[in-house]
């Protein structure tokens, strides 16, 4: 048997089941592919990889070849278009199977496709490794799938399930060898730049594992995560694990079973409880994405619920940039720009603005996202737009925050205003044009 792994948003050796099931193959060969198309500008007006997410996951695809390396193993980064790229791999080296982990996204979902076309006598086996559970194993069918998270968390822990099942899988420590080591064109993938201010995430399973050891273990920051979650700007008041768990460098049943193994060790209150119930809002989102795929994308979505907006230029180049009237806001865009990550509460708080006072079309904000982003995910990104624009999982439609009580109550005496005052030293290079309805592929 000669397999052909696809590594996409599963960037470990621990917990990763379709990475278990290509190991048992007698040769494997250890496949990511660059898709150019990451960084040319979209519909939307952002690309759907910025530098500061590009360098993130860079540092993650050479902590993973370091790691696969150790077992007498490599990674073949390859700088192309996955439909292309993959059946070549595929045929050139003879390969009986291609496997991969399951992908929501309606361009992922393409791409698969594509590539189960073009190779017809070869097996072709996705596994669920982001998520919690399999899609067996929810208490629901997927086309039952609740409309609010509400309800579905209340089928999750009305299961009686107070952890993850099946368990997460051990950490591999051997691989079947390489059918030899082909030359890939990394060379070809764009430059990753340093960051002119200081950032505290470095990409890689050896870092996200390191990071949920020092916030349960080693700092207990989870004991009071419920009060200090809202935090704008302190890093030990919410976890942080989002960047690696988005990459894959980090599986969300490791970080479920470990705050199992604190609550069992050290204390279990309501705060050991919120980072679980946390985890679960994520896991909504990604079987959400599975179920109503291009619907997550429309600008009336899943609901349906046509909302009156219109894109104006200038106003979203003000808010990309910083420069509307909400000193918040602008605090808060500075920092994504600058340093590709923003709190949960930020991020509440320049979407409503974005939304509701400059009455901007949501996509256009989400795609912004999905280019500054580090810790950028399909599902909940475009999941928690919609959510916020009042066409997704709300059920109480349209959200709309307070910034002047906001900005009193989470930032009292100028803080965060203060420190990301003005920090964009260029304009935002934005290609203003009309855009149409997204694109589905």
């Amino acid at each position: 048997m000669r397999t052909l792994y696809w590594f996409t948003r599963d960037l470990r050796l621990h917990d990763n089941a379709a990475l278990l099931a290509a190991s048992r193959s007698d040769m494997l060969l250890c496949v990511y592919v660059v898709d150019p198309r990451w960084f040319v500008p979209g519909p939307m007006q952002s690309k759907a990889m910025g530098a500061h997410r590009w360098r993130f996951l860079w540092q993650s695809l050479m902590g993973l070849e370091r790691n696969l390396r150790a077992l007498g193993q490599r990674l073949h980064i390859a700088y192309g278009k996955p439909e292309e790229v993959i059946p070549a791999l595929a045929q050139n080296h003879k390969m009986n199977s291609v496997i991969r982990s399951r992908q929501p996204g309606t361009r992922e979902t393409g791409q698969w496709q594509t590539i189960g076309d073009k190779l017809p006598g070869i097996v072709l086996q996705e596994f669920e490794t982001l998520s919690l559970y399999t899609e067996g194993s929810l208490p629901m069918r997927l086309v039952d799938l609740p409309d609010t998270f509400s309800k579905f968390r209340k089928l999750i822990e009305n299961s009686g399930e107070s952890a993850p099942s099946p368990l997460r899988i051990r950490t591999l420590t051997a691989l079947p060898p390489a059918p030899g080591f082909p030359e890939d064109n990394r060379g070809e993938c764009p430059a990753v730049t340093e960051p002119k201010h200081f950032i505290p995430f470095t990409g890689g399973e050896k870092a996200g594992l390191a990071r949920l050891q020092e916030f349960l273990f080693t700092n207990h920051a989870i004991n009071d995560y419920k009060q200090t979650r809202n935090a704008l700007d302190t890093w030990d008041a919410s976890s942080k694990f989002s960047p690696w768990l988005a990459d894959g460098s980090l599986s969300a049943r490791e970080v479920a079973e470990t705050i199992v193994e604190y609550e069992r060790a050290e204390i279990r209150n309501e705060s050991t409880y919120w980072l679980w119930f946390e985890l679960l809002w994520r896991e909504y989102f990604y079987w959400y994405a599975v179920k109503h795929c291009a619907d997550l994308f429309r600008r009336d979505g899943v609901q349906r619920k046509r909302r009156p907006v219109t894109f104006y230029g200038h106003r979203f180049k003000a808010w990309c940039e910083g420069n509307t009237q909400y000193p918040l806001v602008n605090a808060a865009m500075n920092q994504l720009r600058e340093t590709g990550y923003l709190s949960n509460r930020s991020r509440q708080l320049v979407a409503s603005c974005f939304v509701n006072e400059l009455e901007l079309d949501w996509r256009y904000g989400a795609a912004w996202f999905e280019e500054q982003l580090i810790d950028y995910d399909v599902a909940s990104n475009y999941g928690n737009w919609q959510y916020l624009a009042g066409v997704g999982a709300d059920p109480r439609g349209l959200r709309r925050f307070n910034l002047e009580k906001q900005a009193q109550q989470y930032d009292p005496d100028g803080t965060f205003v203060s420190k990301w005052r003005g920090q964009a030293e260029q304009p935002v290079g934005l290609h203003l044009v009309d855009a149409a309805d997204w694109p589905v592929s």
